[in-house]
């Protein structure tokens, strides 16, 4: 959530970030208008609970009844209103940095760069599903069989592939000095929530668990920052850096295009997730560090790519300024998004009263940003696409071979 008093103090201010993620600048009126009321009635509440103190020593019975009716009838009034409050207050999204582009989605968004050339052949490419199938790795259909649509079996070199991948990111980004995570695949409503996952609505993403105050994650973001929920980090212990592994599990409701088949938008897949805690004057630099390490992943494992800045109006609620790398995907022609890493300030450290203690014993929020090392299934597919050789076998990228056991994926 948003800093209400930095709203109250410059409510025109809210009102173009909130315009410039496009949404709608009233929700900053009526919130301001809630906030007036909540802030009344406290005032009143407090008066009336220290004449009620004051009746009590004069033994006043006649004005201590008055006053209790007086309370009994506006404590649910105020329930009520921290209820609308904190509801209004959830709908400000964080306001985008002030080097982020303005935009209206995600036509607007900016190429920072592009690195590697993508592969010509000199044969007919096939797409992920296609080699996949050939070489026995992937299967969909007993997926579909089991579990319904969008999900998926992996077999074989298929497996390995996706193990290597994990090992590789561990192991590269432990040497970094991130502590490896195994977190748990469900999350209380409070940690999805925290992190801006809905269950309900348009950008529903969370699988409920029914009966249950319980969801299954859609990445270890959520999981990794609620390990610090209502903690006091000391200063000296930042920046604290995880690469969490997780299952992620994802509704995908509604239509994404012609480049959804596949492995590319799935119910269920593995990832690396690296988190970062840290103080509010690093997290810029932070961002660029995990930006670098994105960079380097797809650099190591032979991918060209290219970085794309987003705009403000496509930012999403939490994220303050965000990057993603997008792979060439041959079997499109075009780029893909492999990973994305946000910087979210301190927008889901108030959320879930995350702060940390200087040395002077002040405290303040946290700032939480996250960064995809590694998804295991859209990386897999820019593997398959890109390293495919024209007799329909693969090229293990270096980097993953000593965990695979071979050079070339072969029927």
């Amino acid at each position: 959530m948003i800093n209400i008093q930095l709203l109250r103090e410059d409510p025109g201010k809210f009102k173009k970030a909130v315009k410039d993620k496009q949404m709608d600048p009233s929700l900053v009126d009526k919130l301001l208008e809630i906030d007036e009321r909540r802030r009344k009635l406290i005032g009143e509440i407090e008066t009336l609970r220290a004449e009620r103190n004051e009746i009590a020593k004069s033994k006043n019975i006649v004005a201590g009844k008055q006053v209790k009716e007086e309370l009994k009838k506006k404590e649910p009034e105020l329930d009520k209103a921290e209820k609308n409050y904190f509801n209004a207050l959830n709908l400000i999204p964080n306001p985008a940095l002030d080097m982020v582009p303005v935009g209206k989605d995600e036509k607007d968004n900016v190429e920072v760069r592009k690195w590697g050339e993508p592969k010509k052949f000199n044969f007919a490419p096939k797409d992920h599903l296609e080699l996949g199938k050939a070489l026995g790795i992937l299967d969909f259909e007993t997926g579909a069989k089991v579990a319904g649509s969008q999900f998926y079996y992996l077999y074989g070199d298929g497996a390995l592939m996706e193990l290597a991948l994990i090992h590789y990111a561990f192991d590269k980004l432990t040497k970094e000095g991130f502590l490896p995570v195994i977190t748990p695949d469900l999350a209380k409503s409070r940690y999805y929530l925290g992190t801006g996952y809905m269950p309900k609505g348009d950008e529903a993403q969370t699988y409920e668990i029914k009966d249950e105050d319980l969801g299954l994650i859609a990445t270890a973001e959520v999981t990794l920052a609620g390990k610090h929920a209502d903690e006091v980090i000391p200063e000296d212990k930042l920046p604290l850096k995880y690469i969490g592994y997780s299952h992620c599990f994802r509704k995908e409701a509604g239509a994404y295009g012609k480049y959804s088949k596949g492995i590319y938008r799935v119910h269920q897949f593995t990832k690396a997730e690296m988190f970062i805690y840290c103080i509010p004057e690093e997290s810029n630099k932070m961002h660029e560090y995990l930006l670098k390490m994105e960079e380097e992943i797809y650099q190591e494992l032979g991918l060209p790519y290219r970085v794309l800045e987003m705009c403000t109006g496509d930012l999403g609620a939490m994220a303050a300024r965000k990057f993603d790398i997008e792979a060439w995907m041959p079997s499109r022609d075009d780029y893909g998004e492999v990973t994305s890493t946000s910087n979210c300030t301190d927008y889901q450290a108030r959320n879930l009263n995350i702060k940390y203690r200087t040395k002077d014993g002040k405290t303040d929020y946290v700032h939480m940003l996250n960064g995809t090392a590694i998804a295991t299934s859209r990386t897999p597919l820019a593997i398959l696409e890109n390293y495919q050789q024209k007799d329909g076998s693969v090229v293990v990228p270096e980097v993953l071979r000593k965990w695979i056991g071979k050079d070339v994926i072969k029927k």
